[in-house]
């Protein structure tokens, strides 16, 4: 937590931090770094699930972008524009967090000195720099820092910009490219409408297991105006003195089977043969060692004139030429789109009824697929419905029969106890019986001697009264 602290006050007081970013996959192609693209649509047919897409800012600014595949952890191409040539600059080589860790929460490129324990997994997705360090390989810069000045020089020592280069190799690709971007690309094209692809092609070759060895490198220039033109350079690694010129579509044949790196073929119906001539020549003179632009005044001069002459003799023979080669060329193209359009009719046909067949015995087949597999099941369940019913009918019968049983045995049970408590009765009512006989008697005998009793006792007290006192005595 110290350390995170820490460095985000390292960011807030120091702006010599790069903020690069992941572009989201919901994004539109590389997000504010689609400046970088021609008519601001990115290469088609790099779409592997290990390909991630970097906007290479620098104090809040993008700066250039570039494609980066976490399998090879080396970028497969560094799309930008030339600012300005200028020295190279002390290196601060960055990295890039968001790679290893998405759920960080650290949105910018930053020193891998200075991250400490605060990224997860670091390294599992990236190069790092002791993946360099005793290996034999510099850090090539696929986006040279000297075609870039300030600010931008410094957005390039990241790396994810990156790839493992000899150092012959990689003195060989930063002069060259240096050389065809100032001499033979600018010359002939504005930097505003200049854009620019440099890539590596990786191989099956790792440095330490991890990072990819490129088998070639590749530089593809687009000139997005009205005269535009369009040119592919490769550099195998096998010979740093190698610089094979090629036309962008062949360059993409090389790198992918659907590869597009310019939009629209960077307006391939209206470019300048001319002007691609021209930057081929100066491209030429470059890979022969010539400095461009340096002849003799006077051969010049001589030179020139033969030329002009020449040219005015043989302009109207190379028009009539040239309108013969059109004609002939398009008569061609008519032929062979004919013979197209008849091919494929056919072909659309046979296929059509090929294909219309298949569906229907597909059809077929899967229905008799669900009968037959339908017959197990509905005889399985019709045998499973009529075991249900006969434990059904048994339980009812069961149940019918304990109903039926049950009645009888308790009317007989009571019937049969009927005498036993009848008979059992019998001395208790005649005990009850005699009680109440000689109760009654009794209560007769008390109530006549009472009655007895009161006439005695009556007639004792009438007496009382009729005889006299004095013969009491007697």
């Amino acid at each position: 937590m110290k350390t995170s602290i820490a460095f985000l006050l390292c960011i807030s007081l120091f702006p010599g931090f790069s903020q690069g970013r992941v572009v989201r996959k919901d994004e539109a192609g590389f997000a504010e770094c689609n400046v970088f693209f021609s008519g601001q649509v990115p290469p088609e047919g790099f779409t592997q699930p290990y390909h991630v897409k970097i906007c290479q800012q620098y104090k809040k600014e993008p700066r250039f972008a570039t494609l980066y595949s976490t399998k090879d952890k080396i970028p497969l191409y560094s799309a930008f524009k030339f600012t300005k040539s200028a020295q190279s600059r002390k290196e601060n080589w960055l990295v890039e967090p968001q790679i290893d860790d998405p759920e960080n929460d650290l949105h910018e490129m930053v020193r891998e000195a200075d991250i400490g324990g605060t990224v997860a997994n670091l390294g599992a997705n990236q190069a790092l720099t002791s993946d360099y360090v005793g290996s034999g390989y510099e850090r090539g810069l696929l986006n040279p820092s000297l075609l870039n000045e300030k600010d931008f020089q410094v957005a390039t020592y990241t790396l994810t910009n990156a790839v493992p280069l000899s150092p012959a190799l990689s003195k060989s690709w930063h002069r060259d490219i240096g050389k065809v971007v100032e001499q033979a690309l600018i010359p002939h094209c504005s930097k505003t409408d200049l854009y620019l692809l440099a890539g590596a092609v990786p191989s099956s070759v790792k440095v330490k297991g991890k990072v990819s060895v490129p088998e070639s490198l590749w530089l593809a220039a687009c000139c997005d105006a009205s005269e535009g033109w369009s040119l592919g350079l490769v550099k195998k690694a096998s010979d740093e003195n190698s610089l094979a010129d090629l036309t962008v579509g062949e360059l993409e044949k090389q790198l992918l089977r659907r590869a597009r790196l310019f939009k629209g073929n960077c307006g391939k119906g209206k470019q300048s043969q001319e002007k691609r001539e021209a930057v081929l020549q100066a491209v030429s003179q470059i890979r022969s060692g010539e400095q461009v632009g340096t002849k003799n005044d006077q051969e010049t001069k001589e030179n020139g004139l033969m030329k002009t002459v020449a040219g005015i003799i043989a302009t109207p023979f190379i028009k009539l030429l040239e309108l013969l080669i059109y004609i002939f060329v398009e008569l061609v193209k008519f032929v062979f789109y004919f013979l197209w359009l008849v091919v494929k009719q056919v072909v659309g046909t046979i296929l059509g009824g090929v294909c219309s067949l298949w569906n229907e015995m597909v059809s077929y087949l899967k229905a008799i697929s669900m009968v037959l597999i339908s017959i197990p099941y509905d005889v399985g369940r019709v045998i499973i419905n009529i075991f249900l019913g006969f434990l059904e009918i048994v339980q009812d019968a069961m149940s019918l029969t304990y109903r039926i049983l049950s009645i009888p045995v308790e009317f007989v049970l009571h019937l049969a106890a009927f005498p036993y408590h009848s008979i059992c009765a019998i001395p208790s009512v005649l005990q009850d019986l005699a009680s109440g006989i000689v109760g009654t008697f009794l209560l007769v005998i008390d109530a006549s001697a009472t009655v007895v009793h009161g006439f005695c006792y009556l007639a004792w007290h009438i007496l009382k009264q009729f005889v006299p006192k004095g013969s009491s005595g007697d």
